[in-house]
């Protein structure tokens, strides 16, 4: 059968907190780095349907509907086949563990009625396409190794009877009410000694009961009782599949190079850790009362300021495993999703300046030692660092928020986070009593704040601009309310946020700024509206006051998310999913407009951060 690309929105997010892989609604495994979440992948059929590999279990019959849903309050995901001579359930999870060893997927395919013929074809193609494979059979597997640098290798099993050719794994079956096909693929390490293989009946039962049993445990330590409840869980379940248990780390996206235009260049690897969306996302764990994952990822913190020298070495982005050096290579043999060359892994944005991740980063530290834990007197000696970094830096020129690859402008975005920087930092040693020149810190805060009122308002727009001189709306303003530099009474941010609504939005919908207007990123290609500027926008319309219209626009941006509650990072003017999925920015932005609102529709009209 010849294969086509599913939209993005046709997928379901699986993961262990070591990787991810991604499920289509027709049941095909069409991506998975393995077994890191930056590791090469083994099934890239989402970046080239026919050289990147998958795994796909599927119905021969026509015209077979198809319904996907996950097992509430867990990751682990079912697939439904509905045909005219029956119907059947595919469950796809990747078993939890403390340390990636074993790492596994399992596929466990029932027949809830009648009898249904289906196909079965694993076809990995190893780092990323590039390498080589051979594959033998054993006694109750068949084992793949990779001829490439990579060195990968893994077990297929299957209590089905499946054929072996061109190294490549095929199967055709029918089956029963009743009846179900088990499958599970298994890591082995090239160093076997210490491996402890686990048998298919394992992966089938005692591992799915793990799986669930995980999930439900952890979601349960949620104090989130409000509105929406449901797709609230559903995206801090994502953003935890997405962090890593082993160092603490979270990544900003699941995929690397799914375009933001069909057919355009604006594809990035985004399989790492921005300190940015990681300060962001420990905010949404810490407002649903998950401290564990804020105090995991201090920790990776502490040991980037280890290797720190001075305060400027502290990167905008690192690995997952806190390896510092990502560079961007293309690979030109994929041909990107339905044809979006170039194929990128690596992202040379590491090297960029970027100052607003120091306002990130203490306001999640500070909202830890408020929430989480007393930070240490050695930790604060770090923050005494960057907040001094901020002091002698806040007024150059950088690439921002949105990582332009050109020019470098004195952003407004990148002033905001450096006052932020600088607030928090005096709130956090006034609350704990830290020593530190507290008249100098507020001086320069109030300059900045006055740099920001005075010289990034532009009377011919009525808003605040994107960078100093300029007269371009940008929805990073969103966040002066968000974060408190100015109150929602301000005049002048009213006239701000009515210049984005008048320029930026499309009914829920909003742009980031229009790209003929601001600053370049070096391509022409269009791009979609961003989910997490139209959820800015609905927190910030609840903070301003206006509480049922950002009521009704948030319930409008839910009907964007995809069929399980997901979302990408853009949404295009067909409706369709956009750009690197799930996306982790746009999930911890919904959180936290759920939150602000559920407060307000509940009378608190208290807009501290919690």
């Amino acid at each position: 059968m010849k294969r086509t690309y599913q939209p993005i929105e046709n997928y379901g997010l699986i993961g262990n907190l070591h990787t991810v892989a991604l499920v289509s609604k027709a049941g095909s495994l069409d991506y998975l780095p393995f077994t890191h979440f930056d590791s090469p992948s083994i099934f890239a059929a989402l970046l080239d349907k026919d050289n990147g590999g998958y795994w796909s279990i599927a119905p021969t019959a026509k015209g077979v509907h198809y319904k996907q849903l996950y097992l509430p309050d867990t990751g682990v995901l079912l697939t439904r086949f509905f045909t005219d001579s029956g119907m059947a359930e595919l469950t796809d999870f990747m078993p939890v563990k403390k340390k990636e060893q074993n790492c596994a997927v399992v596929r466990i395919l029932k027949i809830i009625k009648g009898q249904i013929e289906f196909d079965m074809d694993c076809l990995p193609r190893f780092d990323y396409a590039r390498a080589k494979h051979e594959a033998t059979r054993g006694k109750d597997d068949i084992f793949f190794q990779s001829k490439g640098q990579d060195g990968y290798q893994f077990r297929f099993m299957s209590n089905q009877n499946v054929r072996l050719r061109k190294g490549d794994v095929h199967g055709k079956w029918t089956l029963k009410q009743g009846e179900s096909a088990v499958f599970a693929i298994e890591a082995v390490p090239q160093d076997e000694s210490m491996f402890e293989r686990k048998d298919l009946e394992h992966y089938s039962e005692e591992a799915f009961e793990a799986t669930v049993t995980f999930w439900r445990d952890w979601i349960e330590q949620s104090t989130y009782k409000g509105r929406w409840r449901e797709i609230v869980h559903r995206s801090v379940i994502t953003l935890k599949m997405m962090t890593s248990l082993e160092h603490g780390s979270t990544i900003a996206a699941a995929t690397f190079s799914l375009p933001e235009t069909i057919g355009g260049d604006r594809n990035w690897d985004y399989r790492y850790t921005w300190i940015r969306d990681a300060a962001f996302t420990m905010y949404a764990f810490l407002r649903l009362g998950f401290t564990e994952e804020s105090r995991a990822f201090l920790a990776w913190l502490m040991e980037r300021c280890k290797d720190m020298k001075t305060a400027s070495d502290l990167q905008l982005m690192y690995a997952v495993d806190g390896k510092t050096m990502l560079e961007e290579t293309e690979l030109k043999h994929l041909e990107g999703y339905m044809g979006s060359r170039p194929v990128r892994i690596g992202n040379a944005a590491y090297k960029q300046f970027q100052l607003d991740i120091y306002g990130e980063l203490i306001d999640t530290i500070y909202l830890y030692n408020k929430h989480g834990k007393p930070i240490t007197y050695e930790f604060w000696k770090n923050v005494c660092l960057f907040v001094d970094y901020v002091i002698e830096n806040w007024e150059r020129k950088d690439h921002g928020i949105w990582e332009v690859r050109h020019d470098k402008k004195e952003f407004l975005y990148s002033k905001m986070m450096c006052w932020v920087a600088l607030d928090r930092a005096i709130l956090i040693a006034r609350d704990r009593s830290f020593p530190a020149p507290l008249d100098e810190w507020q001086q320069v805060r109030d300059k900045i704040y006055k740099e920001i009122f005075e010289n990034y308002w532009s009377e011919e727009r009525q808003a605040f601009v994107q960078y100093k001189g300029s007269q371009v709306l940008d929805a990073s303003v969103l966040l002066m309310t968000l974060v408190r530099i100015l109150s929602p009474a301000e005049p002048r941010w009213k006239a701000t946020l009515k210049a984005i609504e008048d320029h930026l939005l499309s009914d829920s919908l909003v742009y980031r700024y229009l790209q003929k207007d601001g600053a370049t990123d070096g391509f022409d290609s269009d791009e979609g509206t961003f989910s997490l500027c139209s959820f800015w926008y609905i927190e910030s319309l609840a903070k301003s006051g206006e509480v049922e219209k950002a009521r009704l626009h948030f319930e409008k941006m839910l009907g964007y998310a995809n069929h399980l509650g997901l979302y990408s990072e853009q949404i295009g003017l067909k409706g369709e999913q956009l750009g690197n999925f799930p996306q982790a920015f746009t999930h911890l932005a919904l959180i936290s407009a759920a939150y602000q609102l559920n407060r307000d529709l509940s009378g608190d009209r208290d807009h501290r951060k919690p």
